[in-house]
């Protein structure tokens, strides 16, 4: 029978559960606090990573899990994994700072059918059916693009680069993936923070952003990251990893679009063009059919 990494339809089950909804809310608070800093996109990426790794680092150096050549290339997956989740972040920070947390959000939510083509292309089986969900996700960003490009030039570049983190999101969750199949998820995540935080580094310093120089409620704002997005998000994701397929973590993400509206409706004041509402209603719409889909019909290649 197969297990959850290879039942690319399999809900998660027990403690996964748990999991992924601390990860959906822990996610789910990033947009509105990236939305609410004002440090430099490559800085903040720096800094959050680079605690995100420290924290983990402890229980990764317990396993010492280099020891074996599948260990060390699990390893090499991981630093992967670090800069694709950089250039994630590059793309997310960006568009919460450039259109509306609600849209970039959404777009970001892409995530699970860039996942789903991935798999597919791969051989994996994806259910006919399912593909109308991504039809339906598919015309309803052309609708919130749309709506923005009409609205400022500024707001459609958000969401092009929210659309390109959605597709780096799921190569990063597809190698997290292969990586925790041979280490930990603490040896994963100390490896691929450390890296990411490494990889936005240099473009820090080319860009000549500054490092340091900041008050203390823009570095609470990045100690809400680390200890919300990175740890509570994107760690507890990693975990269900190691036992949910990554088109199914993928789809789970999706549920990150209203906790960020509400919380930038409540904190920041953001209320989301009308127009928009309409696209953002029908990509979770076309995520739902997907997953329902997914659950009610055998796969068919």
């Amino acid at each position: 029978m197969s297990n959850g990494i290879d039942n690319h339809t399999a809900l998660p089950k027990g403690r996964d559960i748990l999991f992924l909804s601390l990860g959906v809310v822990g996610i789910g608070t990033s947009g509105p606090v990236i939305a609410r800093s004002t440090m430099p996109v490559p800085s903040l990426i720096f800094w959050r990573n680079l605690g995100g790794a420290l924290c983990m680092a402890p229980f990764a150096w317990r396993k010492r899990e280099w020891r074996t050549a599948q260990q060390r290339r699990a390893i090499g997956l991981s630093a992967l994994a670090g800069v694709l989740l950089a250039f994630h972040f590059i793309g997310f920070f960006i568009a919460m700072r450039m259109t509306s947390v609600a849209a970039g959000t959404a777009l970001t939510a892409m995530q699970p059918i860039f996942t789903a083509l991935y798999l597919r292309f791969r051989g994996h089986e994806i259910p006919r059916r399912a593909w109308i969900g991504m039809f339906i996700a598919f015309l309803s960003v052309l609708l919130i693009t749309g709506v923005d490009l009409r609205i400022s030039y500024r707001s459609f570049v958000g969401d092009l680069a929210a659309l390109v983190g959605a597709a780096l999101a799921a190569g990063y969750v597809l190698v997290g993936s292969r990586a925790q199949k041979s280490v930990s998820t603490s040896t994963y995540t100390s490896v691929c923070y450390f890296v990411c935080s490494l990889t936005a580094l240099p473009i820090a310093l080319l860009l000549r952003c500054d490092l340091f120089h900041f008050s203390l409620a823009q570095w609470l704002l990045v100690v809400a990251l680390i200890g919300g997005a990175q740890l509570l998000g994107h760690t507890m994701f990693n975990l269900s990893l190691k036992r949910v397929s990554p088109a199914v973590v993928s789809l789970i993400v999706f549920f990150e679009v209203p906790v960020s509206a509400i919380l930038a409706f409540w904190w920041l004041g953001q209320h989301p063009a009308s127009g928009i509402i309409p696209g953002i209603i029908g990509l979770l719409l076309g995520c739902g059919i997907f997953i329902v889909k997914a659950q009610s019909e055998p796969a068919q290649s």
